[in-house]
């Protein structure tokens, strides 16, 4: 019993962690992580490019847009996109949603993707 108190204990500061990260992002160092991105999404509001258009993604359904041809997985994912989720999702993409298209091997720096989170709360709502 000790242990699992330990665990869930655990488990709820790295997601206050994750929260208070994104909320002390650095959208400016997010902004040039980004540039990564732009192989795949555009800036463009309503245009897709190989992934699809990220304008109002926080708080969408996965696999929402009814113009881009998403992967079954992400389809029957049932995610939808918090910060928790995008920081998951970012941080190794496959193992979150097994089978999914998006070809990106993850982000596994923390810091990174807080920044990078914050950037697109701002670009992007």
């Amino acid at each position: 019993m000790m242990q699992l108190r330990a665990i869930a204990a655990m488990a709820a500061a790295f997601v206050l962690g994750v929260g208070m990260a994104c909320a002390d992002g650095d959208p400016k160092h997010g902004e040039r992580l980004f540039e990564e991105c732009r192989a795949c999404h555009t800036l463009d509001r309503s245009v897709d490019s190989v992934g699809p258009d990220l304008h109002g993604v926080f708080g969408r359904r996965a696999a929402a847009l009814d113009d881009f041809r998403y992967s079954p997985a992400l389809k029957r994912s049932g995610i939808v996109w918090t910060v928790e989720t995008l920081d998951g999702y970012i941080a190794d993409p496959q193992k979150v949603v097994p089978a999914n298209r998006m070809p990106y091997a993850g982000m596994p720096d923390a810091r990174d993707r807080a920044d990078l989170i914050i950037y697109m709360q701002q670009a992007f709502n």
